[in-house]
């Protein structure tokens, strides 16, 4: 857990009464909280998105493992105030004793989101200036890489460097499927997605425990398949949407001996995918 451990927000002390699924992992993304939390954006007002979703956490029937927030924690320009407002608004599911991993993408700041977490700021750093950890569970190990090139800049860079701490420590660690959270999505399009798209799936396809790549950015929910047999799945926006009709809301994973299980939770519970179920088989 030591390359991982400046990533996550450690649980508070105070118990709590339901059991931890090992299991089950809560997936979000683009929260884009704001210092006003009374901002609408997009016709969106983000606390209110972001705290239905963290009381849809509270009231499982057991605890995830562990939530992963996948880049955009902050509204626009990763400002202090912004990180203050996450902060506060993860204090109940920290009291719930759920351990949270946060990912930047490009509108956060790296420094600033150092300064508001300490103890992520204090952790030893696998990768020079980036925010990346290696997580083991008893059924998958999860890598949260740092897309974050330039604040308020739309694409995504990993550079050098972070792809190959990435191939060493897949390298290293073949005993279980290796499941990778980017904020930016493959391909660049427009000025949009992850800029060296080519040498990250240079990295990880031909690395077979790689089963999954799961993205943020887009603001829009799909799963599917590479030629390679790697899922990308494009997580929805907790905050709002680009295109209308596209669901806001969270991902609930379950990791199973072969695959995961996919439930999406959407914000609106009337939304047509609310509730929908993806089952998906790992590559061999």
């Amino acid at each position: 857990m030591a390359a991982g451990a400046g990533l996550a927000l450690s649980p508070s002390l105070l118990a709590a009464d339901r059991p931890i699924d090992p299991d089950s992992w809560a997936l979000l993304s683009d929260v884009h909280l704001a210092a006003d939390r009374a901002l609408v954006f997009h016709g969106v007002n983000m606390t209110q998105h972001f705290t239905a979703v963290s009381q849809e956490l509270l009231t499982l029937p057991s605890r995830p493992a562990g939530v992963f927030i996948n880049g955009d924690c902050a509204f626009g320009s990763g400002e202090m105030a912004d990180y203050a407002v996450l902060a506060d608004l993860l204090k109940p599911l920290r009291k719930d004793q759920m351990t949270i991993h946060l990912a930047l993408g490009n509108h956060d700041n790296r420094h600033r989101f150092w300064q508001a977490f300490q103890d992520a700021n204090a952790a030893t750093r696998p990768v020079a200036e980036k925010y990346v950890a290696l997580i083991p569970t008893p059924r998958a190990n999860w890598f949260v890489l740092d897309s974050l090139d330039t604040t308020s800049s739309t694409p995504g860079l990993l550079g050098r460097e972070q792809l190959d701490w990435l191939a060493t420590s897949l390298d290293a660690n073949r005993d279980r499927p290796a499941l990778v959270l980017v904020h930016h999505n493959p391909g660049l399009a427009g000025n949009f997605g992850l800029k060296d798209t080519s040498a990250f799936f240079e990295t990880i396809r031909p690395r077979r425990q790689v089963k999954a790549y799961i993205f943020g950015h887009t603001h829009a929910w799909s799963v599917r398949r590479d030629a390679s047999g790697i899922h990308l799945i494009n997580l929805p926006a907790v905050s709002y949407v680009f295109r209308e009709g596209e669901p806001t809301g969270w991902v609930h994973a379950t990791l199973k001996p072969a695959g995961m299980k996919l439930e999406l939770h959407c914000t609106d519970p009337t939304h047509e995918a609310n509730g929908q179920v993806v089952n998906l088989a790992w590559r061999s």
